[in-house]
C-alpha cells in the first residue's frame, strides 16, 4: 500500500495496513501506526511517532525542525496519537530542549487546512482547529477545545478544556475552561453553553458553571478571592474543579 513514487527510508517503522501516497517522503526515525492513511506529497521527518487510524492529507509537513533560532539539531520529538484527521498544508514542528523536548497531539482531533502547531505545544484530545488556526511555541490546548478559523495563540498561553474561540481571535493570555473567547485581543463572552450541551452536561452542571463564571468575571473579586470561592463551589460541584486547577497552573494571567 506504498505508492511506487513514495520515498520511505528502510529504517522507518511502518505498521500494518498503512497507506502512503505518491511522492510522499518518510524519513529514517519515523514510526507510523497501523491503518494510518497518508496522502500524496506528505513529508514526515525527524523523530516523529504517529499512532494508528490517522488520516493525513496532501502537502502536510510533520516533524520538521522548529522555527526557533535556539534549535541546534538536538534529537527532539513529535508525537501524534490515534484517529486524528490532519488536513492539507498543516505543519507540526519537533520540540526543543528548552522545554520538554516533545511536541504532542492527543487522540481524535480534527485539524483543518493550514493549521500550525509549533515546537513544544501540548494539544489534548477531541479538539477542533478550523482553517489557519496557529499555535506559537509552548502552547497548551486542553481536551475538547475548539479554535475558530485564523485564531492565533501567543507562545506559552494555555486554552482550557471545552473552550471555543471565535474566528480571527488573538489569544495573548490564558483562556479558562468552558469559556467563549473572541476578539483581538480576545475577551471572554460567557460560557460555551451549546458545546457543553452537546457533550452531555446536565442542566445542574451548567447552572454550577454559570455561577462559577459569574464569580470569576462578574463579582468584582480579585483573582485570588475568586479562586477561593471557586474552591468552595468545587467541593459541591466537581465540574467547577477545572476552573480551580486551571487557575493554579496559569502563568500568563487569564483573559478579562
Amino acid at each position: 500500500m506504498i505508492h511506487s513514487t513514495a520515498i520511505v527510508h528502510p529504517n522507518a517503522r511502518i505498521g500494518a495496513g498503512v497507506s502512503i501516497g505518491a511522492y510522499s517522503v518518510i524519513e529514517e526515525f519515523v514510526e507510523i501506526g497501523d491503518n494510518t492513511t497518508i496522502a500524496s506529497h506528505v513529508v514526515i521527518k525527524g523523530r516523529t511517532k504517529i499512532g494508528r487510524d490517522n488520516k493525513i492529507y496532501q502537502f502536510a509537513s510533520l516533524g520538521e525542525i522548529p522555527q526557533d533560532k535556539k534549535y541546534s539539531g538536538e534529537p527532539t520529538r513529535l508525537e501524534i496519537g490515534d484517529r486524528n484527521t490532519i488536513r492539507e498544508f498543516s505543519t507540526f514542528s519537533l520540540g526543543t530542549v528548552q522545554d520538554s523536548g516533545v511536541t504532542r497531539l492527543g487522540d481524535d482531533n480534527w485539524l483543518m487546512a493550514y493549521v500550525h502547531i509549533a515546537h513544544d505545544c501540548q494539544v489534548g484530545s477531541n479538539t477542533i482547529f478550523a482553517n489557519n488556526a496557529q499555535l506559537a511555541g509552548h502552547v497548551h490546548i486542553d481536551d475538547w477545545a475548539v479554535l475558530g478559523g485564523y485564531t492565533g495563540v501567543h507562545q506559552f498561553c494555555r486554552v482550557g478544556a471545552h473552550c471555543m474561540t471565535a474566528a480571527a481571535s488573538i489569544i495573548v493570555q490564558d483562556v479558562p475552561p468552558y469559556v467563549l473567547a473572541a476578539g483581538n485581543t480576545a475577551s471572554p463572552y460567557g460560557l460555551n453553553v451549546e458545546g457543553l450541551k452537546r457533550r452531555g452536561f446536565s442542566s445542574e452542571s451548567l447552572q454550577a458553571l454559570k455561577r462559577a463564571y459569574r464569580i470569576l468575571y462578574k463579582s468584582g473579586l480579585t483573582l485570588e478571592e475568586a479562586r477561593a470561592k471557586l474552591i468552595a463551589e468545587a467541593a459541591i460541584h466537581p465540574e467547577v474543579q477545572r476552573f480551580v486547577d486551571f487557575l493554579a497552573v496559569s502563568k500568563r494571567g487569564i483573559i478579562r
